[in-house]
């Protein structure tokens, strides 16, 4: 892998891009970007110093590995302008694969939801080396979590240079094909949740007068503390619970309320919500 190309900026792109610039992985120069809103491509060029392209040919020109980082739903559209820029008569053929594209010839990095390699054979040609992988966006920072499924069509060379690249961002898990649907709810809305968490702690925090510019670092450090504690140790999370449980104590008296307004049923709730929305 020598050039990196991106279709689409937009949050995780560019927390994956920020993500593998810090880390050295691959210079800035070396790292290309098209996305249909140029304004905003160029400007997240600036910050980051990766090149912004104008066009889906001239990435598939510069780049060897594609990185797929459109919105699930365009994914059908990109594709279909991949085969429409190859055929140079333009007579529109249908996405199949035994249609060739600009793709060919190449690695195709996925972090679209739904999009497999399945999905992705469905569409194109074996020419086209794939890999799907669900990252979230703690990995700007280096915490976050990259879901590898288990089957792809890499080269064994590449797969390790894509997993090398993708290690600095945090843990790397390879899970199989019919597990990425949940691992990716948990995982990629998970954040999501966490951030809720949040906010809700900081929120009791101020109303029993901490500032709010201290009561979300002291939140924040505490979540990150206490997983930290559990993947250190391995200790399952109930026991972790009741080492600051006492007996009678203010602990105590928080989780039985939590209990008792249906904290836990509210988490599984929200991933049931996410597997039934994905079901429709």
């Amino acid at each position: 892998m020598q050039n990196l190309g991106f279709i689409g900026m937009g949050n995780m792109g560019k927390a994956l891009a920020t993500g593998f610039i810090k880390s050295g992985k691959i210079k800035a120069e070396n790292v290309f970007a098209y996305a249909p809103n140029q304004e905003k491509l160029k400007e997240n060029a600036k910050g980051l110093g990766f090149i912004p392209l104008s066009s889906l040919q001239e990435l598939t020109e510069k780049a060897d590995t594609i990185i797929m980082a459109c919105k699930p739903q365009q994914i059908d559209g990109v594709l279909q302008k991949l085969v429409n820029a190859y055929d140079r008569q333009g007579n529109g053929a249908a996405v199949t694969p035994d249609t060739p594209s600009l793709l060919d010839g190449k690695a195709l990095i996925s972090i679209a939801a739904g999009w497999d390699l399945a999905a992705y054979q469905e569409k194109l040609s074996d020419q086209v080396r794939i890999q799907f992988v669900m990252p979230n966006t703690p990995a700007m920072v280096g915490s976050g979590v990259m879901l590898f499924e288990d089957r792809n069509t890499l080269q064994p060379k590449e797969r390790e240079q894509i997993r090398d690249l993708f290690s600095p961002l945090g843990m790397i898990a390879e899970i199989p094909s019919h597990l990425m649907g949940i691992g990716g709810a948990v995982t990629g809305c998970g954040p999501a949740f966490v951030d809720l968490m949040i906010e809700a702690y900081a929120d009791a925090a101020v109303k029993y007068g901490v500032p709010r510019g201290l009561a979300y670092p002291l939140v924040s450090q505490t979540i990150f503390g206490a997983a930290k504690l559990q993947l250190a140790t391995g200790m399952h999370p109930a026991a972790l619970k009741d080492q600051v449980t006492s007996p009678g104590g203010t602990t105590i008296r928080g989780v039985a309320a939590l209990e008792e307004y249906g904290f836990r049923s509210a988490c599984i709730a929200s991933i049931d919500a996410i597997m039934d929305f994905k079901k429709s």
